[in-house]
């Protein structure tokens, strides 16, 4: 069937203001730049005029929207609850009640048999708000008193304060606007937090709060000056130090201060150096620092407490070309470390004392392991949690001397789940330059055949280093369910490879994260995966980009495409130095400020590589308070795209107009939205319910 948009409805056209560039001699022309304005009555206007479009050409689905919720919701067990993990003699643990949009936090005393003590309801704080979000909840290492960050637009500007846990009375003192990140000191009245620019939302402060006291009589602590830097507060597994951290793109400073003393002096580990990223953890009497000094995947020093510059690292743990070091947790008598091999994540237990090691044994094909929370230091069970494109989320404990494993719990799938129904397997496509790229697919097994008539959603985000793993949806049974195949390409500016699979995707190579999504779909299409009239593609934030910019390359490899709050206006934003993440992002996109860089970027940017030419069906969603991708890029886009595109297929912008970059808060609000961008693609491959 052909669809196309219904031409009794008004397409929304937006105004034309033409606002002109200059940079480096050259001019570009931006029509749609006026739309920067949120206080704008036209923008809004035009906002609300794509959303009733969207509503009227997503009429016909509205009970396909309504069937996919209540089955998404449906396999989501409403009463369920976390495994408890041990600390500082309680058990804690989070549970959601039946109805509950958000998360309920409880203890209970020294055994799980004790009385529960419920120490925050989420549920009762978001009453009287439409967006509600509890990032961080930190218990002071007294027991009695807690600290928590909320946020109330979804700006990811949090409030923190505190409840007194003796008497569940909440505490006089607020702190607003800061990021949400915060460490107590061990004397129980101390804070340590965060706080960040308003307008950019660059984290560049550590203050400190006594409690008691207003937040104007904070000591600041600590200032970033350097605008490509974020700062950070941390704490010692041992409790024994509180971290000060500075980061950018591509190196990283570490200050420390006794958790004992917060009043003392502040002593740095390493001066930062360009190219030079580390990141610290205390063990009797040195600090174990994971780096990258003339190690590119990563290696495990260790350095005196008092003498922790670089010239004293001692290797522990070396370099390795074939194996990306990600992260370590650190035990009594075991070390841990979380590493990245031939694309799948692992897990390697080290012996302390007799050096012995192994590795947690996995028999999936594709599949995804992580260190899970590891509070307690002298134990020999480690906690770790896996799933798989087919296995629900587990979490296990690991004795690390026996080698024994122990399922703690398992994901409850509810409405009949099998997981012998579904068939995960790993592909490999080559790209242009013959480099191989893992594709990780997951399919139904009595709706899949390999004869190109398959509707295939293949997914990527390739940036930042990130890697996508191949993680299980009960959600995304909906899509497998009516024969659509499931694909995660693992494309360069991911680090699933390695390092060099990042460095390799950024900068003046980001086109072979583009390049390499297009040649995964020639790949499933060759394969017979699917075929082009079946094809579907997804990709949100910088993923978005990727949609964009893949769309501009190969119009035709796709039937529909989901944009979600795409970064699509990549000069404009990266020389507007007053938005948020600009100037922290040089080092992954570039500073177009550099015309190498300027002319690079221009040449893939999706917003100023639209062309008068056919494009797939389209679904683009942005949230009007989005502090990472600003709403009027994807409102731009689809401005510029509906004056420019000369053919018929739908093209929808939905802007959620109270969420930020997350979409909606509380679990099940958040799977309506998802329900309609499935009821879209569904739409598009003529699958009615």
């Amino acid at each position: 069937m052909n669809i196309t948009e219904t031409h009794l409805l008004n397409k929304p056209v937006a105004k034309k203001i033409a606002k002109t560039l200059s940079m480096h001699q050259h001019t570009r022309v931006d029509n749609y730049y006026w739309m920067n304005d949120r206080s704008n009555p036209e923008v809004i206007n035009y906002l609300n005029e794509e959303n009733s479009y969207l509503d009227a050409q997503l009429a016909d689905t509205l009970g396909l929207q309504e069937k996919l919720f209540l089955e998404m919701k449906g396999r989501v067990k409403e009463d369920d609850e976390s495994v408890p993990y041990f600390k500082d003699g309680y058990y804690y643990y989070t549970k959601y009640i039946k109805g509950g949009e958000y998360p309920v936090f409880c203890r209970k005393k020294e055994t799980l048999e004790a009385d529960e003590e419920v120490i925050l309801d989420q549920n009762v704080l978001a009453e009287d708000f439409d967006y509600f979000n509890v990032s961080a909840v930190g218990v002071a290492p007294n027991q009695n008193l807690m600290a928590f960050a909320q946020d109330i637009i979804g700006r990811r500007i949090y409030s923190l304060r505190f409840k007194d846990l003796s008497t569940g009375d909440f505490l006089a003192d607020e702190i607003i606007e800061v990021t949400g990140n915060f460490v107590w000191a061990n004397d129980n009245k101390t804070v340590f937090y965060s706080k960040q620019d308003q307008d950019t939302l660059r984290s560049f402060q550590i203050y400190k709060h006594t409690l008691g006291t207003s937040q104007e009589e904070d000591e600041l602590v600590y200032e970033e000056k350097d605008d490509t830097f974020t700062t950070f507060v941390a704490k010692s597994k041992s409790k024994e130090y509180i971290f000060i951290g500075s980061q950018s793109t591509v190196s990283s400073e570490y200050r420390f201060i006794n958790a004992n003393d917060p009043h003392g002096h502040i002593h740095l580990v390493q001066k930062r150096k360009r190219d030079l990223e580390y990141e610290v953890e205390h063990f009797n009497g040195h600090f174990l620092i994971l780096n990258n000094h003339e190690a590119t995947n990563f290696k495990l020093d260790k350095a005196p407490v008092d003498k922790p510059s670089l010239n004293n690292w001692v290797e522990i743990i070396p370099h390795r070309e074939d194996v990306l070091l990600e992260g370590f947790e650190v035990f009594k008598n075991h070390l841990v470390l979380e590493e990245r091999n031939n694309g799948l994540s692992r897990i390697q237990i080290r012996h302390m004392r007799n050096g012995s090691n192994h590795f947690i044994e996995i028999d999936e094909e594709t599949y995804t392991i992580w260190i899970g929370h590891n509070p307690e230091f002298d134990t020999h069970i480690l906690r770790f949690g896996y799933n798989s494109l087919t296995t629900p989320a587990s979490t296990f404990d690991y004795d690390m001397e026996s080698r024994e494993r122990y399922l703690l719990k398992q994901q409850e799938v509810l409405g009949g789940f099998e997981q012998s129904d579904y068939e995960a397997k790993r592909e490999w496509a080559t790209a242009v330059d013959g480099t191989q790229i893992p594709i990780s697919i997951v399919y139904k097994k009595d709706l899949f055949k390999q004869n190109g008539q398959n509707p295939l959603l293949q997914y990527a985000y390739g940036s930042y280093g990130y890697s996508t793993d191949p993680v299980f949806s009960s959600s995304r049974l909906s899509l497998l369910d009516r024969g659509f195949v499931f694909a995660i390409s693992h494309i360069r500016g991911g680090q699933e490879m390695g390092r060099n699979w990042y460095e390799t995707g950024k900068m003046l190579q980001k086109k072979n994260t583009f390049q390499d999504f297009v040649d995964c779909s020639e790949f499933l299409i060759q394969a017979k995966y699917t075929s082009p009239q079946n094809l579907y593609a997804m990709g949100g934030s910088a993923g978005g980009l990727l949609m964009g910019a893949v769309m501009n390359m190969r119009p035709e490899l796709y039937h529909g495409i989901i944009a979600a709050v795409p970064f699509v206006d990549v000069v404009t934003t990266m020389l507007d130095e007053s938005i948020p993440l600009t100037t922290g992002e040089f080092d992954e996109w570039g500073n177009p400020k550099n015309k190498e860089y300027y002319d690079y970027m221009l040449s893939y940017s999706p917003y100023d590589n639209i062309e008068a030419k056919d494009y797939p069906h389209l679904l683009i969603t942005s949230g009007l308070h989005d502090s990472q991708v600003q709403y009027w890029e994807p409102t731009k886009w689809a401005a510029k795209l509906r004056e420019l595109k000369t053919d018929d297929n739908l093209l929808l912008l939905y802007t959620n107009m109270d969420a930020g970059h997350g979409g909606a808060s509380g679990r099940f609000n958040s799977l309506k939205e998802l329900a309609m961008e499935y009821a879209f693609i569904l739409k598009l491959a003529n699958i009615k319910d």
